[in-house]
């Protein structure tokens, strides 16, 4: 088969081959219908740029960098696994790849941003699990590096970031359990400071307060993410005096979620009946524990697709209207509530 060009694009999408090559490059005024028409014949006709040609014309980079932080062992993080995914793919349609590296948030890891990008290694980066404050965007937004992050650091900085609102995800869950009659609600969620659990508590205590019910310190059992801290948190509030005993507990993540399942289950307690127990995530195998579990699905793919938009936009210069995107998740009710 022969390999499909810029001009056959241009014809399946009927119009000029100057216009798909400014439109690819984020460089062209036209219509929305137009745009996406020659979006659909890309993906229609599974055109790729030639990188090679492209990299020697322009001297750019067609590597898009994304750090990988240490972790111990026994943290597993499938959501932002799922973002990689989806970022590859959206990134690859648009004729660049994902590089990723090795970096910390701590000071040594600037050095490793400002030396790939120096020397045209990456055109700019993706960054994900931000915290509040995080020096890795103060550093970029201060070299002028573009990058968009997955997840907000600051209000104050002036910089392109996609999150998925947890606040309202959390909200929903606590209203759906609201709705069935629960009024002694416990949450189990990490530690203070993390920027993503901050919203997801905030989501909690509204729903809460808007009732009229007063949130109870002793409800809260934080921790990091593992299930350990699920099956200890379900086991400490499951231990408070009966008349403030949560009769569902509500968990920042589907993994600390799974550990509360396993928790009651040690306890005698049959969860969809005696306790409700949801998680946040949607992950693969939620649907398949026993009970399936209540969760927040997060649109991930859209998460990758617009991502990888700002930041094509800002390394082309291409028009941006929007500073931060916030993308609604949806709640997933399944027998554990």
């Amino acid at each position: 088969m022969s390999r499909v060009t810029l001009k056959d694009v241009a014809a399946h999408a009927g119009v000029s081959y100057q216009t798909v090559s400014k439109v690819l490059n984020n460089r062209a005024q036209v219509t929305p219908e137009t745009r996406e028409r020659i979006w659909q014949a890309v993906r229609e006709l599974n055109y790729r740029p030639n990188i090679s040609a492209r990299n020697l014309r322009t001297q750019a980079s067609n590597l898009i960098g994304y750090a990988w932080h240490y972790m111990p062992d026994e943290f597993i993080h499938p959501v932002l696994d799922a973002f990689v995914h989806s970022v590859a793919h959206a990134a690859e349609d648009r004729g660049f790849h994902i590089l990723t590296f090795l970096a910390d948030h701590g000071p040594t890891s600037a050095d490793v941003y400002h030396e790939l990008f120096s020397r045209n290694q990456v055109a700019g980066f993706l960054l994900a699990d931000t915290v509040r404050n995080d020096s890795r965007v103060e550093m970029l937004l201060d070299k002028g590096i573009p990058f968009v992050t997955f997840g907000r650091a600051n209000d104050d900085w002036d910089f392109h970031w996609v999150d998925v609102d947890g606040e309202h995800g959390m909200y929903c869950v606590v209203q759906h359990l609201l709705q069935r009659g629960h009024r002694c609600i416990g949450f189990i969620t990490w530690p203070e400071g993390s920027q993503s659990g901050s919203y997801r508590e905030a989501g909690y205590r509204r729903a809460l307060q808007e009732s009229g019910i007063e949130v109870r310190k002793e409800w809260i059992v934080r921790g990091e993410n593992s299930a350990e801290l699920g099956q200890r948190g379900v086991q400490q509030l499951m231990q408070l005096p009966v008349a403030s005993r949560p009769t569902a507990v509500v968990c920042v993540s589907d993994l600390i979620a799974m550990g509360a399942l396993n928790g009651a289950a040690g306890a005698g307690i049959e969860v969809g009946k005696d306790l409700a127990i949801t998680g946040f995530d949607d992950v693969s195998l939620v649907q398949y524990t026993q009970p399936p579990l209540t969760s927040v699905r997060q649109p991930i793919a859209a998460v990758g697709e617009q991502v990888i938009d700002l930041l094509l936009r800002q390394i082309h210069g291409g028009e941006i209207n929007q500073k931060g995107i916030l993308l609604k998740p949806e709640l997933i009710i399944r027998a554990s509530s």
